[in-house]
């Protein structure tokens, strides 16, 4: 084991560290590898840290790791879609790195200290539900084709831009992390699994406005392949837009994946599957999961959606998707579940199983409008609010799902409609649905 203090690391919130932590990981790295110890009692100030083959990084409890407020410190800079609309040959101010590696085997990130990633050193005003950010801000941990990584453990807080991205790595475990970022911050996801395979997330606590786990596809990581073999379970997790998400960024196939046994809650969208681009999502399985949601500022995306799935143009041609299952989902929310496509025979295979949506309204917020983003458009359509929506979609089957009304029906939101709205779907099956209209008089849903 090496300490970062034998390279001469100071851990007291002024002193830039980055030499002696990077002098630790490489003397360490020659060695044959091993665990580079960043010691309790100090905080540990540092721009770039570049992880090696065979490096455990271990932040022990009671240290912290903090992101320089400097822009000059952070010395490895990519090209990302994130600061250009998706697209990284747009890219003219390249993102920065706090912690990184690139095509390293065995890298290990563990701990129970903190790592900071000093978001608040990067915001230019406050707007009051979102700040206004400087453009350029450090991922917190951006790791790029890795094989064997686990990161564990570790506290990670205050993000400036993504907390965790994993860009084309491979046997990946992220294990009972806790994430705690500033819910006024765009863009801080908490975890981005982008074209990895054999992924296992678990046990995880996540705190973020943007995305709290995403799974997707980048652009500049299709040299990976496709993003496959990915297993969320047992995480809590709260967002200012989706708690769950797959997309929108699919430009490689993304398939196999199970997420399980996780909690959503106070979220602007707790299951989101969004086709934007034109790639392909097969074989995904969400089963046993609680989800509360609720109206946020508009700047967030979503809106109130417990389960959200659709296939629109962001750039060019939108996505499909084929197989995906919702069983034993438990749901509170101010909006209903909405499925649907802009395009007939992009989604298909769908089933909805003991699927329970109670609408509520406690925000203070109004509805009946639909969140569609990144559609073009890229504003809120107004519609009526249906318990479940599905619109232009093949193969669907919903068995022993219900939808129910929080208010009573003299104090009903104007917008509240129907229980279930189905509209040029092929191929529909309805077993044992509970659930009558908004108010008297409506007509049934189609069927």
């Amino acid at each position: 084991m090496t300490s970062i203090t034998e390279f001469g690391a100071v851990g007291d919130g002024l002193t830039d560290d980055t030499a002696a932590v990077q002098a630790a990981i490489d003397a360490r790295h020659r060695e044959g590898g091993g665990r580079v110890l960043v010691p309790a009692g100090g905080v540990f100030r540092c721009g770039t840290i570049q992880l090696r083959s065979g490096i455990e990084l271990h932040v022990e409890a009671g240290a912290t790791l903090e992101a320089s407020p400097d822009d000059a410190a952070y010395t490895v800079r990519r090209a990302t879609g994130g600061l250009s609309n998706g697209i990284p040959a747009d890219d003219t101010e390249l993102s920065t790195m706090f912690i990184t590696a690139e095509g390293c085997r065995d890298v290990s990130i563990t701990g129970r200290g903190t790592i900071d990633g000093g978001g608040r050193h990067f915001i230019e005003s406050d707007l009051g539900p979102m700040y206004a950010m400087r453009k350029v801000r450090p991922y917190t941990i951006f790791l790029v084709g890795c094989e064997h990584v686990t990161i564990r453990d570790v506290l990670i807080r205050d993000a400036a831009y993504w907390t965790v991205r994993l860009s084309g790595c491979r046997d990946v475990l992220v294990d009972s992390v806790s994430i705690r970022n500033d819910l006024k911050l765009p863009n801080n996801d908490g975890i981005d699994v982008d074209t990895c395979q054999r992924v296992r997330i678990s046990g995880c606590d996540i705190v973020a406005a943007d995305d709290a786990i995403c799974i997707k596809t980048c652009q500049e990581s299709r040299q990976f392949g496709e993003c496959r073999d990915v297993t969320v379970t047992g995480c809590t997790v709260v967002s200012r837009s989706s708690g769950i998400c797959i997309g929108s960024e699919i430009a490689a196939p993304i398939r196999r994946c199970v997420i399980s046994s996780c909690v959503i809650s106070d979220s602007h969208r707790g299951l989101a599957l969004k086709l934007s681009e034109a790639g392909g999502v097969h074989d995904v399985l969400f089963t046993d999961i609680v989800i509360e949601t609720r109206f946020f500022d508009s700047r967030f995306w979503g809106r109130g959606e417990p389960i959200y799935m659709s296939s629109y143009p962001w750039r060019g041609a939108s996505g499909t998707a084929h197989n995906v299952r919702f069983r034993n989902i438990l749901a509170r929310s101010e909006n209903g579940i909405l499925i649907r496509s802009e395009e007939p025979g992009k989604i298909s295979g769908v089933v909805l199983s003991d699927v329970r949506v109670e609408i509520d309204r406690w925000s203070g917020e109004s509805g009946g409008a639909w969140d569609l983003r990144p559609h073009p458009a890229q504003a809120l359509i107004e519609h009526p609010t249906s318990g479940i929506h599905l619109e232009r979609l093949r193969d669907v089957r919903l068995s022993s799902c219900e939808v129910v009304w929080g208010q009573e029906p003299g104090g009903r939101a104007s917008d509240l409609g129907e229980a279930l709205t189905v509209v040029d779907v092929h191929d529909v099956r309805v077993v044992d649905f509970r659930g009558e209209p908004a108010r008297s008089g409506s007509e049934p849903p189609p069927m």
